[in-house]
């Protein structure tokens, strides 16, 4: 497990209380029950974290979330492309 994913772990347990030992990349975020406000606080702790800005609106859903795996690769191409934050 690279620290990306493992820190992209550590965020959504903190962020939406759901147990860690629950996480696993094809977990379903709905399935989690981790709601929308849950995601946009996820997304702010993973953008203050990695200094990134992830292209995201609950509105729109440019950048769409359904599995933690979803949002761990998200993360982990935005630091590839090294948009700052």
């Amino acid at each position: 497990m690279s620290s990306v994913e493992s820190d992209v772990y550590d965020i959504i347990a903190e962020k939406s209380a759901v147990d860690r030992v629950k996480l696993k990349r094809d977990a379903k975020l709905t399935d989690l029950e981790i709601e929308s406000l849950d995601v946009v606080e996820i997304i702010f702790a993973v953008e203050e974290k990695f200094d990134i800005h992830v292209p995201y609106n609950a509105n729109d859903q440019e950048l769409e979330f359904e599995t933690v795996g979803d949002v761990i690769d998200a993360v982990q191409k935005l630091i590839d492309e090294g948009k700052p934050a």
